[in-house]
């Protein structure tokens, strides 16, 4: 736009000099007939200029329609530009419907089903992003892939009808809604008859349960557009999310790249999007998928808040890939289950195999995350135990130490996908550790100092340690509690600095002693390179005493400590077996 006026005003100031000086050359009664072809000549040009700029501006309009343009908001509708709702409802039958369609979804489809499914969502992207060019007619088309089990219909239409809405029509090719084998009534004809409708939209259905992963793959392989872009069932697209998307795919083929995910509220439908930098995905060693915030390094590699954010790990449900590179790299792994596991097995593959997993900020799509998973996740953790097995060599050990029952689960045969790692001639787990997430502390795990930490005087008892939530590790304090053996909670490490880690999670946290009181609660470590504060310094002894070097007292294992807990208290050094403690990896 800048560009055009520059060079309208130069076109116009060259012809308008060279008509000023033929004017004053020539005679009076010349001049004054010149005078007024003058000012024609410049009003047809200003015309044709106009008529120009009109006609490019028209075409930007037209190659941005969406397949279709998003009805009028009716006065006073629920939930628009994302606003909550809360009904606050006495009780009743209606309140009755609201807390049973929060028991049958874990998201309240009570509200959902009263909010439009056109509603419009507020602008949560960086400005800049607004003033972003795309060459639409060079860039990719894409098969927007959505697989779903007895959804909702208010939250699969939204996010049908909110890809139809905001994206453009030039780019879209379709959308291929998976049914994985629901078993809801209005899943079936109605599901069809309504499609039947819509533009660019096609249904497929398997044939027996198959889970996420062979759910897309289904859907990946009736694709026809350039671009495969999975989202889930319960996501609403911001303006202006799709073109980021394949403008980078059409970049890099080898970037595969996700939006923003922007929450949406389950229970109220708030929409929460957050136009200020967004959080990159990482894992702790439970194979937990993980936030976090950016990490300096990799600020350094941008030039503009617009340029995309490399990320170690994807959440899972919303990326883009160009669909031939998806097939270099192997697709799915269809040997996984259900759903769990699979994004952090892709995010391994995907830089260990010499391509980038990337954010672009300037794509924002809402997604509802639901209170608690609607269905069983009982195969993640053998999903998991086959992404170790292929990609991660000896860190594997790490991951099993932290779970190890996983180390019983059956998990089927990986040969076919340690192949595809040698053909491709992937990378190691050392080198994506350094190069990728070097923020990842590495545990010790040497022998003798990790696992459950046990004490001789109160032989079944354990460490143990719950935390706030799965978003807040410190603030809570160490118990006492019965063995499990299923690592997690009651997973620690003595390290060679003399801290005892809580380290199945990441970021990791150490036991300290606040001053004046005698009890270890859970801080952050210090970071790498710094020293050891002297409350988190502990020397664990020959005889099996853990001696807090700032109070000179040793922890002793106390039956009726903290709120009637046993617990691990700050004691006078003495010969008990209560003040003796041990490691032991395995129950047996």
């Amino acid at each position: 736009m800048w560009g055009r006026r520059r060079r309208r005003g130069g076109l116009l100031g060259v012809v308008g000099l060279v008509l000023v000086g033929l004017y004053w050359l020539a005679p009076k009664s010349r001049r004054q007939q010149q005078q007024q072809e003058l000012l024609r000549d410049e009003k047809a040009l200003e015309l044709q200029l106009q008529q120009l700029s009109s006609v490019v501006w028209a075409e930007a309009l037209r190659e941005r329609r969406p397949v279709y343009e998003r009805p009028q908001a009716e006065p006073g509708a629920l939930g628009e530009l994302g606003s909550p709702v809360r009904l606050e409802l006495p009780p009743g039958p209606e309140r009755e419907r609201e807390e049973q369609s929060v028991q049958d979804h874990q998201i309240n489809i009570y509200v959902s089903d009263r909010i439009s499914l056109h509603r419009r969502l507020p602008e949560r992207w960086n400005p800049l992003c607004r003033v972003k060019k795309y060459q639409f007619h060079y860039l990719p088309t894409t098969s927007v892939i959505i697989s779903f089990y007895n959804e909702a219909w208010s939250t699969l239409l939204r996010t049908v009808h909110s890809v139809l809405e905001t994206s453009p029509d030039i780019l879209l090719e379709e959308i291929i809604l998976v049914d994985d084998y629901s078993d809801k009534e209005h899943l079936k004809k109605r599901l069809e008859n309504y499609i039947s409708g819509l533009k660019k939209v096609r249904l497929v259905r398997t044939t027996k349960r198959e889970g996420l992963v062979r759910g897309r793959l289904l859907g990946a392989s009736k694709a026809k557009g350039d671009v495969l872009t999975f989202l889930d069932c319960h996501c609403e697209c911001h303006d202006g999310w799709l073109e980021p998307l394949l403008d980078r795919i059409k970049e890099k083929e080898s970037a595969v790249v996700c939006p923003v995910i922007d929450s949406v509220e389950w229970n109220t439908f708030e929409y929460l999007g957050n136009p200020e930098e967004p959080q990159i995905g990482g894992f702790d060693w439970r194979l937990v998928f993980t936030w976090h915030a950016i990490p300096q390094r990799e600020q350094k590699q941008r030039l503009s808040p617009t340029d995309v954010i490399r990320s170690p790990t994807m959440a899972g449900g919303l990326f883009a890939v160009d669909k031939k590179y998806f097939e270099y790299l192997g697709s799915y792994d269809s040997g996984m289950e259900i759903w769990g596991g699979e994004n952090l097995e892709f995010s391994f593959r995907i830089w260990q195999c010499g391509g980038t997993l990337e954010i672009h900020p300037c794509s924002h799509v809402g997604h509802v995350f639901p209170r608690q998973a609607p269905y069983s996740r009982s195969k993640a953790l053998a999903n998991s135990v086959r992404a170790a097995e292929v990609w991660m060599d000896k860190y594997k050990e790490v991951f099993y130490h932290r779970s190890p029952h996983a180390r019983l689960q059956a998990y089927g045969d990986v040969t076919e996908r340690r192949k595809l790692r040698e053909d491709l001639k992937c990378k190691d787990f050392k080198w994506y550790l350094e190069n990728v997430y070097p923020e990842l502390h590495v545990p010790e795990d040497r022998p003798d100092s990790f696992g459950m930490l046990k004490n001789k005087g109160m032989e079944n008892y354990c460490f143990d340690y719950n935390p706030p939530s799965e978003h807040q590790i410190t603030g809570n304090k160490v118990i006492l509690y019965p063995c499990h053996g299923m690592g997690q909670n009651q997973f620690f490490e003595y390290t060679l600095n003399n801290e005892i880690r809580y380290n199945t999670r990441h970021p990791e946290a150490c036991a300290a002693v606040d001053a004046g009181t005698n009890y270890l609660t859970i801080y952050l470590c210090r970071d790498e390179g710094q020293n050891v504060p002297d409350n988190q310094k502990f020397i664990f002894k020959e005889d099996g005493s853990l001696f807090h070097t700032q109070t000179q007292k040793c922890l002793h294992a106390t039956a009726n400590a903290l709120d009637g807990n046993p617990a691990p208290i700050l004691k006078d050094c003495t010969d008990s077996d209560h003040q003796k403690w041990f490691f032991k990896e395995r129950l047996m």
